[in-house]
């Protein structure tokens, strides 16, 4: 049998409930999502260093948050690949090395050359415009060697380059992006000489896509990767066989593999 209850503030509690349970989840959601987002920036900028030991605690204890965030972050963290779970709570950055680096640099070439063969038919002049305000804006940040700044439209001008592609690529690009900017930054490879040789590079590739060429533009963002892979490999003593990248980069766009010496 139903029994209506005729208390108000017992109806008034049991209406509420819901909508607090609402509050908590969304609470707990934003968090989580905060404490993620400023953990994986603090990896990809070199602030938590290769290779550093922290614990759930600490990491609790420095952001003022609490172990379910917290653990709940790390697990997306790992997902990714940038922490490994230690025992007793510990967590560790991963490493930064020649063969997880020749390895990122092979996928993202195998991803964004084909990406780019995609997008290079569809890309329009109000494309074309918003990759010259983006080249734009590197040399700029490149001229104040503000190398923090240059990340977000080098970022930004890797993924339109791939756009046509779908959101799931283009996701992809953008995460393999930042994977290697932070070998980038630790390896501190980029100089005002190579970054002219890069934004060389660039230009040649915008050129090549105005002009329809997806071949060319192909061949052309291949070789960028293989000049920019290779100076990490040699920053972090790799022999001078990678043979996964080479034998990547004839894959995609023969003939790139020229590039590497």
């Amino acid at each position: 049998m139903w029994i209506h209850s005729t208390d108000p503030m017992q109806e008034l509690a049991c209406s509420a409930m819901p909508a607090a349970r609402n509050r908590v989840v969304s609470r707990d959601g934003q968090n989580v999502a905060n404490i993620h987002a400023r953990l994986r920036e603090a990896i990809l900028s070199g602030d938590m260093a290769a290779g550093e030991v922290t614990t759930q605690v600490a990491l609790g204890e420095s952001l003022g948050a609490g172990r379910t965030p917290i653990r709940e972050a790390l697990r997306l963290l790992q997902r990714e690949g940038l922490v490994i779970a230690e025992p007793n709570r510990r967590v560790r950055v991963a490493d930064l090395s020649a063969d997880d680096a020749e390895s990122l640099y092979v996928s993202r070439i195998a991803l964004e050359v084909a990406a780019l063969r995609i997008t290079v038919p569809a890309l329009r002049s109000p494309d074309f415009a918003e990759l010259e305000g983006l080249m734009a804006q590197m040399e700029h940040y490149m001229g104040e060697r503000d190398w923090r700044g240059l990340r977000a439209p080098h970022r930004a001008f890797h993924t339109k380059l791939g756009s046509a592609a779908g959101d799931r690529v283009v996701g992809l690009v953008a995460q393999g992006f930042d994977h290697a900017e932070r070998y980038r930054l630790a390896q501190s490879t980029l100089n005002t000489r190579e970054w002219a040789l890069r934004a060389e590079e660039h230009r040649g590739l915008v050129e090549a896509a105005k002009a329809g060429d997806a071949d060319l533009a192909a061949r052309r963002l291949a070789e960028h990767y293989g000049h920019t892979a290779q100076l990490i490999l040699a920053a972090l003593g790799a022999g001078a066989d990678l043979h996964r990248l080479r034998t990547t980069l004839a894959s995609v766009a023969p003939g790139s593999e020229s590039v590497l010496t």
